[in-house]
């Protein structure tokens, strides 16, 4: 459960020897990650314990909220291939940031003896006098935190990753962590969170749910896939879903051949602008459309259950949509496209504004198209299986392979897929955001993470 060793954590497949040399040699000059003074992580948990304890760091804890979907799997279990699993894991411990009227985070405490303890080194420690969990979840998202002028929402990931570290380095050893989505709105802070991990030796795992999802059709990329540009078409908010997005991009877009090279450039366009682009570029909206056409949610004329997805239909529907055009260091192109409408819903009930705002989106899924270097076209839907505001009926079971994978790496103490894939995102999310503010191209010259995947992709098979 803990790393003993002062060298980064492995992810689950080996490198072969040709592969290790190849990814030392993108690396090298292309990213300065701060330097660090080596340290070992300790030996792990007292033997003889019944099951490994996890401590949960969160903001709010509400139905529908991320928080929810971890505590809720990790005390009472989840569906997992045709059975109700429970995971061997004992929540021990949490922390609450906040508090609202809609709380369940006391109810859930309450029902299954966990203590809510005052602040993030005291909900590690168990009270004591050091670290005294063997995982910690940080799952930092929804509740009120400060708003930047570019629109993204200051959650305390990076906050709280340091007052672990803290805890780590003052109790002499270290244990896995998971970061839910993106690790900050700063590319300096999520560097220096995958730094700090290497240094002392842990397991780190982070991200979306999106690329662990399952997959309609059931498509899976090989490694070295001659991939030449990859399309994502989604929706929702910046700073929000269209992280999503990038990540469901990301994981067919990294076993392309030579893997991973980093990114050099982000471009950010909002409404016309966006399609004015996008009319000059038959290839992108080729993949744009292949992508929607595995939509299962693409919105149809008031009054009708189904309408042809048509290029004029989709930039009709579409006027505030949001475009980020990725260049990779080696040429390759990703391309995300957030469909947005700029429906007016000011001055209608809460719950109903909601529900006006799921049905006027084109669609409310996430879909990926690729470009092989033959021309072949290959494309499938990431399924989630959402419900709209404010019915909410869907159990939100893409949560459940990412808890799988986040109990794999608290038993086993590795990495189910490289985290260097998050601090990727995270860097697109936080470049195209920084463009859309500037109104310009952002060059990235301090983004050039590379990185080989996992042999075998992590999505869940049906």
């Amino acid at each position: 459960m803990t790393n003993p060793l002062p060298y980064p954590a492995k992810t689950a497949e080996r490198w072969t020897r040709r592969e290790f040399a190849r990814v030392l040699a993108l690396t090298a000059g292309a990213m300065a990650l701060p330097a660090v003074p080596s340290a070992r992580a300790a030996p792990g948990a007292p033997a003889g314990r019944a099951r490994p304890r996890v401590a949960i760091l969160t903001t709010r804890v509400q139905r529908q909220f991320h928080s929810l979907h971890f505590i809720g799997r990790l005390l009472e279990g989840y569906a997992w291939q045709g059975a109700w699993h429970r995971p061997p894991l004992a929540l021990a411990s949490l922390y609450v940031d906040q508090f609202s009227d809609a709380d369940l985070a006391r109810d859930y405490a309450r029902r299954h003896n966990v203590v809510i303890y005052p602040t993030v080194a005291e909900a590690l420690t168990l009270g004591g006098p050091s670290l005294a969990v063997d995982a910690v979840l940080i799952i930092g998202e929804h509740g009120q935190y400060p708003v930047n002028e570019k629109g993204q929402t200051l959650y305390p990931r990076h906050r709280w990753f340091k007052e672990v570290v803290r805890v780590f380095e003052a109790s002499g050893r270290a244990v896995p962590v998971f970061n839910d989505k993106h690790l900050s709105t700063d590319w300096g802070e999520a560097r220096a969170m995958v730094a700090e991990a290497r240094r002392l030796g842990f397991a780190f795992m982070a991200g979306s749910s999106l690329p662990v999802a399952r997959r309609i059709p059931d498509l899976e990329l090989p490694l070295g896939a001659p991939l030449t540009e990859s399309v994502c078409v989604c929706y929702g908010g910046v700073d929000s879903y269209d992280f999503h997005g990038l990540e469901a991009a990301q994981c067919m877009s990294e076993r392309r051949a030579g893997g991973e090279s980093g990114i050099r450039r982000v471009h950010a366009l909002k409404g016309e602008a966006a399609w004015e682009w996008l009319d000059r570029q038959a290839g992108t909206r080729e993949l744009a459309l292949a992508a929607l056409a595995r939509s299962h949610t693409t919105s149809a004329p008031h009054g009708y259950t189904y309408g042809p997805a048509t290029w004029e239909w989709l930039r009709r529907c579409g006027p505030d949509t949001v475009l980020y055009r990725v260049e990779h260091v080696d040429g390759f192109f990703t391309t995300l496209l957030l469909l947005r409408n700029n429906v007016d819903v000011a001055g209608l009930e809460l719950s109903r504004s909601r529900l006006i705002n799921w049905q006027s989106h084109p669609v409310r899924d996430f879909n990926y198209a690729g470009r092989m270097r033959s021309g072949e076209i290959v494309s499938c839907n990431m399924y989630l299986c959402m419900s709209p505001w404010p019915f909410a009926t869907s159990v939100s079971n893409f949560f459940n392979p990412q808890m799988h994978h986040v109990e794999q790496m608290v038993l086993t103490g590795r990495e189910p897929y490289p985290v260097e894939r998050t601090l990727l995102t995270t860097g697109m999310l936080a470049a195209g955001v920084d463009s859309l503010y500037r109104g310009e191209p952002v060059a990235t010259p301090d983004m050039g993470v590379a990185y080989l995947p996992a042999a075998a992709s992590t999505y869940w098979r049906a």
